[in-house]
This record gives structure tokens, C-alpha cells and sequence, in this order.
């Protein structure tokens, strides 16, 4: 009989551990600042198969699908929600709905937070919308 080594654990990279960190430290100061604003958080890193939304929140009838981008500068971050990650967004959106249908009637928006050091999360609502590019 064959004897088997025990699987070795994975090691991710520091720098990717960095990063993860990073974005959910913007994700934790978003989800504050949207609360402060008067939002409620209906969900935060939502996955399904097409992918991930950082943060759901309703605000009045308003449910708002939240990217959060944390960079070096508020600049770096606007610019870096590419229309790959928004086709995501969105499918992922129609996801929760489905899993929502109370929801469903609701407005509902695409909205992307800012993360940069040394300043307040910006909040860009309407960042982007479903239509076809």
C-alpha cells in the first residue's frame, strides 16, 4: 500500500494577503459611513456565480449595489472598476434579486466608493448603470 503525503497548506503571497486585508478594511469604513448616512446594510461581499458585490444597502426605496475600490489615490480608484467587473456587477445583481423578489420593485442603482489614504470614502452615486455598453 502506497503511502500518501498529508496535503501541504497553501500559502498565499503576502502581497495578496495585503491587499485582501486592504479591501475589507475600505469594505468595513464604507459600510460605516453608509450607515452614518442613514443606509441599511442588506449585504456585504454578496457572491454568486457571476461574481461578487462588496456591499448592498437600501436607503428609502432606493437599493444600492456598492463596488468599493481601495487605491493610493481617489484618482487610482475611480478609474479602476473596469467594464468586465461592472458586466459582473450587474449579473451578480440580478442574482440577489432573484434571491430577493420582495425587493424587486424597488429603484435601484450602481453605485462605487472610494478608498484612499488620508480621506474620507468618496461616494459615487450612479457610478455606472445596466444598460448595454
Amino acid at each position: 500500500m502506497a503511502k500518501t503525503d498529508p496535503p501541504r497548506p497553501v500559502k498565499k503571497a503576502p502581497a495578496r494577503v495585503a491587499a485582501f486585508n486592504t479591501g475589507v478594511s475600505a469594505e468595513s469604513s464604507c459600510a460605516d459611513w453608509l450607515l452614518a448616512k442613514g443606509y441599511r446594510i442588506l449585504a456585504r461581499r454578496f457572491r454568486s456565480r457571476a461574481g461578487e458585490i462588496d456591499i448592498i444597502a437600501q436607503h428609502q426605496g432606493l437599493i444600492a449595489f456598492i463596488e468599493v475600490k481601495a487605491r493610493a489615490t481617489l484618482d487610482d480608484a475611480a478609474y479602476s472598476v473596469t467594464p468586465r467587473q461592472r458586466q459582473r456587477i450587474i449579473a451578480c445583481a440580478e442574482a440577489w434579486l432573484a434571491e430577493h423578489p420582495e425587493l424587486a420593485q424597488h429603484e435601484f442603482r450602481f453605485d462605487a466608493m472610494l478608498v484612499a489614504p488620508n480621506h474620507p470614502p468618496r461616494h459615487l452615486m450612479a457610478a455606472f448603470d445596466a444598460s448595454p455598453s
